[in-house]
């Protein structure tokens, strides 16, 4: 027999704190009236709880409301978005885009940090260890100075998207390539910062956060987002839940097996992967194969410019466009036929370029591939997807924290 209990009041005062600070959150300041009107709570209730959460810094009032109303103005209550500040960073080979935001994830400030020209060593260093500690330092360095122009002194919390494995249980990066050192040393350097939490996460996984909320697949709980950009990744959300993996590795989908390479990949290399069909060296290579113009550098920023090239092109650019779509639906039929997501989101520098013609495309060759219908979308989180997705993932933390959420 199953005894029912109800929630006791310190529970069910948590409940409606939580309920009024995500409203304020989401829409904006609010009348008591309108908060009583979306909570359902009564009108006791409410005061008291606005009384509460006054007195812990997280709500004040901003001002009043006469609209529609007689006797005196109602008074307006919002989140104090400045009870506690947050940054993200999108941490690549070549350097780190970083952003502080307050507790709303308004951008407070913004900055980049071109590793091999605007940060060095200490000059009395000596040795690849001791420089690559020398960058950490200055990219923490540049994050404080960028906080203290923004008029923040403390950050609450830190989400760092990198490339590689995160491993679930330790938190640690793992590399499944050959990326710098100084990613290592960066997340040392940012979690001695006192009174910081720092978050770590994959990349890709990030930007698959930022679509889910605030992208492509806002109206979707399970999803798949293909990262086209130097390399090729995945980020799996299925019942509205990101799936890392045992080791962190779900979606590492470089290292897929498919037809067309030059061989099979291994534990340390992804060439002969999906990757060799649809990182940016291949892409731009097919695209000088179909006549058209490519940068021989072969990186994202070459492949995106070769993809935006073929569709200003109209009837000369549709050959390439076509192999294009079926590379990536070659690797997009795996994902489908194991996790049947139902949408897959383009991501990443290609997909961006690609847009809604690419994706089209790949729709149409991937329902070819697989008995399974499965709806092919551009992404729609933009260049700042990763940097979106650290944000949101910050000011989650955060709320959890300041809010009481489990």
């Amino acid at each position: 027999m199953t005894t029912a209990r109800t929630a006791t009041p310190s529970t069910a005062r948590a409940i409606n704190d939580r309920l009024a600070l995500n409203l304020l959150l989401e829409q904006g300041p609010l009348t008591a009236t309108e908060l009583r009107d979306l909570t359902g709570l009564s009108r006791p209730t409410v005061a008291d709880l606005l009384d509460r959460l006054q007195r812990t810094g997280l709500v004040a009032v901003v001002g009043e409301r006469g609209e529609q109303r007689r006797g005196p103005n109602a008074r307006l209550y919002a989140l104090v978005a400045s009870r506690a500040h947050i940054a993200a960073f999108d941490v690549r080979e070549g350097g780190v885009s970083l952003v502080v935001a307050d507790l709303a994830g308004r951008s407070l400030a913004t900055a980049e940090v071109p590793v091999e020209a605007s940060v060095e060593a200490p000059a009395e260093a000596s040795g690849e260890g001791a420089a690559d500690a020398g960058v950490a330092e200055g990219i923490v360095r540049t994050l404080l100075e960028t906080a203290r122009g923004a008029g923040v002194e403390q950050l609450h919390t830190v989400a760092v998207g990198a490339p590689g494995l995160v491993d679930p249980a330790t938190g640690r990066l793992h590399s499944t390539g050959k990326l710098p050192g100084w990613h290592a040393e960066l997340l040392t350097a940012l979690r001695e910062l006192p009174g910081t939490d720092v978050i770590l996460e994959n990349e890709v996984n990030l930007a698959g956060r930022a679509e889910y909320r605030v992208g492509a697949a806002r109206d979707r709980d399970t999803f798949v987002l293909m990262w086209l950009g130097h390399s090729v990744g995945a980020a799996v959300i299925l019942d509205g839940r990101l799936r890392r993996g045992f080791s962190g590795g779900t979606g590492e989908i470089c290292f897929l097996p498919v037809p067309g390479t030059v061989g099979l990949p291994s534990a340390d290399s992804c060439e002969g992967g999906f990757h060799g069909l649809v990182g940016s060296a291949a892409i731009c290579a097919l695209a000088r194969g179909h006549g058209l113009s490519a940068d021989p550098a072969g990186d994202a920023s070459a492949a995106e410019a070769a993809v935006r090239t073929a569709l200003a092109a109209g009837a000369a650019g549709e050959a390439f466009l076509d192999e294009l779509a079926e590379r990536i639906a070659l690797g997009a039929a795996a994902l489908c036929v194991v996790l049947d997501p139902g949408c897959v989101v383009l991501g990443g520098e290609i997909g961006r370029a690609g847009g809604a013609e690419l994706a089209g495309r790949v729709e149409r060759r991937l329902a070819g591939f697989s008995p399974l219908r499965t709806e092919v979308r551009a992404g729609t989180a933009g260049g700042g997807a990763v940097l979106a997705g650290a944000v949101l993932t910050a000011g989650d933390a955060v709320r959890r924290d300041l809010f009481g959420e489990p």
